[in-house]
């Protein structure tokens, strides 16, 4: 078992893939892209962060994104249909702590993809990828307890409640509550 992050996996960006899907780097040609996902309402609903307005927002996400490889803090993934080859939705371990080799993912998919198996076809790439090449110990997510399609997601990949907050987040104008998952790579479930 490693200790530390393998710091050579932000030297040049990994591309994946799975059997519908490519994961490459969101380039800033992505910004019309991204911006559709996030400003879309339904996609929107449970992130507890503002719809986009503008193409300029996104093209800042995609720069941070960006930034946060550079830095070694964060890998973030478009997904590509390998058939279409549309956007069609990113990936990501967008808060990497090097000190306790954990990872926070954060995502998001295009509504006509739901219900497809586009998630956890994601999920079985890109977060093996975390545990076997990253060098990960844990990998952490932080969702809004309304959004059950993401929470039935984690749990049937394996991820394990480990807290509820109540009230916690501060967004739009009132407290929000959260849910913490977390998985180990001996929890991952192969359905």
């Amino acid at each position: 078992m490693s200790l530390e992050i393998n710091l050579n996996i932000f030297e040049c960006f990994r591309e994946l893939e799975s059997p519908r899907l490519k994961y490459r780097r969101i380039l800033s040609s992505d910004s019309e892209d991204i911006f559709k996902i996030r400003s879309n309402d339904d996609i929107m609903k449970y992130m507890d962060s503002y719809k986009m307005a503008s193409l300029t927002e996104s093209a800042k996400l995609i720069e941070s994104m960006d930034e946060s490889f550079k830095k070694g803090t964060g890998i973030n993934w478009g997904l590509m249909d390998k058939f279409t080859d549309e956007l069609v939705g990113y990936f990501g371990f967008w808060r990497v702590d090097l000190k306790n080799c954990r990872g926070e993912i954060g995502y998001a998919l295009c509504p006509e993809c739901w219900g497809k198996g586009y998630m956890l076809e994601t999920f079985r790439t890109t977060i093996n990828f975390g545990f076997k090449e990253l060098n990960l110990h844990s990998v952490e997510a932080n969702v809004n307890p309304g959004n059950k399609a993401s929470i039935k997601l984690l749990e049937r990949f394996g991820f394990k409640r480990e807290a509820y907050f109540r009230e916690n987040y501060f967004f739009n104008n009132e407290f929000k509550d959260s849910v913490i998952y977390s998985l180990l790579e001996r929890d991952i479930t192969n359905e």
